[in-house]
């Protein structure tokens, strides 16, 4: 299916939903380019997505309302929010004919591009009764920056190099649990909220 059904690699937009796209992307074109087996470059792509159920589970803990804003595909997001306990998954809906049960070509709704998601952003704390000062919003691509601004902390995780200049804040780690540092947590704290 991955870049013969769709022109894009499935892996490489869960990994751009949560912000290692571009180390994800490196692994798949090894593979692709028979530098790295298959089996290898899989385990190696699923371990770069490390951090995200244990920063979930602490937030959890924490009381704090989660969304995936993303400007990918639905399908992908909702079921990555189910997996993780995400209160909030919104992303672009493939149009499916329903007589042959295929994909038109077509998107549906609104497109969730950089003023969907700042908007989105603002229309959940305002429905959680959730200041905007309150709310981080984290991303890696310019499609973020509106939705990052928006909040009271903007956070570039992994990010290309324009969203890292104009972010309050940035990560540039190996697990998403260092965002909780920004929570003024110590990594003992963190350890028992994710555990």
């Amino acid at each position: 299916m991955d870049s013969t059904l769709i022109e894009q690699e499935v892996i490489d937009l869960i990994a751009a939903s949560i912000g290692v796209e571009d180390a994800v992307s490196a692994i798949t074109e090894r593979a692709m380019n028979g530098e790295l087996d298959f089996s290898a470059s899989l385990r190696e792509r699923a371990k770069l997505l490390k951090g995200a159920p244990e920063l979930v589970r602490a937030l959890k803990r924490m009381g704090v309302k989660t969304a995936v804003l993303s400007g990918g595909f639905i399908s992908l997001t909702q079921w990555l929010a189910d997996h993780l306990g995400i209160d909030y998954a919104v992303a672009n809906t493939l149009e499916s004919d329903p007589n042959t049960s295929t994909l038109t070509g077509e998107v549906l709704g609104a497109i969730v591009n950089a003023e969907k998601k700042r908007d989105l952003l603002v229309e959940i704390a305002k429905k959680e009764n959730i200041a905007l000062e309150q709310v981080v919003a984290i991303g890696d691509g310019a499609n973020d920056l509106l939705m990052m601004k928006a909040a009271g902390l903007g956070v570039a995780w992994n990010a290309k190099p324009v969203v890292q200049m104009e972010a309050q804040a940035r990560l540039n780690g190996e697990t998403l649990l260092d965002l909780l540092h920004l929570f003024g947590l110590t990594a003992e704290e963190i350890q028992t909220l994710s555990a």
